[in-house]
């Protein structure tokens, strides 16, 4: 009987074990903060024993879509902006998971700036890589204000969070402004030195899923039972910040040199919303077809997202 018991045993934890391995990339900001959560929390583990997760860490949405297209990553996360432009270019992946909506801003130390019409050809605006969210924020901010999407194009310089961050806030790092999100948006707006010229939800006229995760077709398909570990962690990552902030933002210490407080404080800001369910996808296509960022029209939600954010956007007949 016992020998029989340890024999059950061993065949229930073969059944609810899993041996494979997901490679998950993110990139710097408190909008991954679902991300960060999952892997402290190993809730992937939890919904998949065994599962052995790599974290990667990268500057830009577009340095993970060259990783995803190599065979590097099974899931990437990124703004809507690179994730629409791989979706248009063919690239064999699909939206697993909205992450957040969350303030976004253009801020500058330079006082003489009150909008857009202020800055120079020599300025220089600081934002992660062309085609990133960010950059498609500023140019429906330039249509409405310059009357040209792509006017301030040539004044884009590439850098990633921190490092825009600290160069505005120090005044020394060459850029006139930074065009970034959560915390480092809130840590500029801290500074006295420092104010915003254009709000992101004011420039696309709504509030918007910021930051997504998206999921091979490859990685999707051969591995469902991880593809579901990854969604259902995600979303109990998702309760655990809305609703036990406090021991989030303890277990963010780890991740940003700020206290704890702060970090609830960012986590629970006006206008930020850790959900599942994505918003405003559909004026991001019209506006970057129209300028010409996207080519396609990208009006069938079974070429954007995999069945469970379908699931949850629904059907209309």
């Amino acid at each position: 009987m016992k020998k029989n018991l340890v024999f059950l045993l061993l065949i229930l934890v073969t059944i609810f074990s899993f041996s494979g391995k997901i490679r998950i990339a993110q990139q710097f900001g408190l909008g991954y903060a679902p991300l960060l959560v999952v892997k402290h929390m190993n809730l992937i583990e939890k919904y998949a024993p065994g599962t052995e997760v790599e974290w990667m860490t990268l500057g830009s949405g577009a340095a993970i879509n060259e990783a995803l297209i190599a065979g590097k990553l099974d899931i990437g996360s990124m703004g809507v902006g690179p994730y629409l432009i791989g979706v248009d270019k063919g690239a064999p992946w699909k939206m697993a998971t909205p992450l957040v909506v969350q303030p976004l801003g253009l801020q500058t130390n330079n006082d003489n700036i009150k909008s857009l019409k202020d800055i120079k050809p020599t300025h220089r605006i600081a934002l992660p890589s062309p085609g990133s969210i960010q950059h498609i924020l500023l140019a429906m901010a330039a249509e409405k204000e310059l009357g040209n999407a792509r006017a301030l194009d040539m004044n884009i310089v590439a850098m990633a969070h921190p490092d825009g961050a600290n160069a505005l806030i120090s005044g020394s790092g060459g850029i006139t402004a930074h065009f970034t999100s959560p915390p480092y948006i809130f840590e500029e707006l801290k500074s006295e030195n420092i104010h915003q010229v254009v709000d992101a939800f004011d420039a696309a006229g709504e509030k918007f899923t910021f930051l997504v995760s998206v999921a091979t077709e490859k990685f999707h398909n051969n591995n469902p039972e991880l593809y579901s570990a990854f969604v259902n962690a995600i979303n109990e990552a998702m309760y655990e910040i809305n609703y036990n902030t406090d021991e989030v933002a303890e277990l963010l210490t780890q991740d940003f040199d700020l206290g704890k407080e702060t970090i609830k404080e960012y986590l629970t800001w006006e206008g930020t919303n850790f959900t599942s369910t994505p918003y405003g996808i559909e004026r991001f296509i019209s506006f970057m077809k129209k300028v010409g960022y996207l080519r396609n029209d990208l009006d069938k939600n079974e070429e954007l997202y995999w069945e469970n954010v379908l699931a949850i956007i629904g059907k209309q007949n």
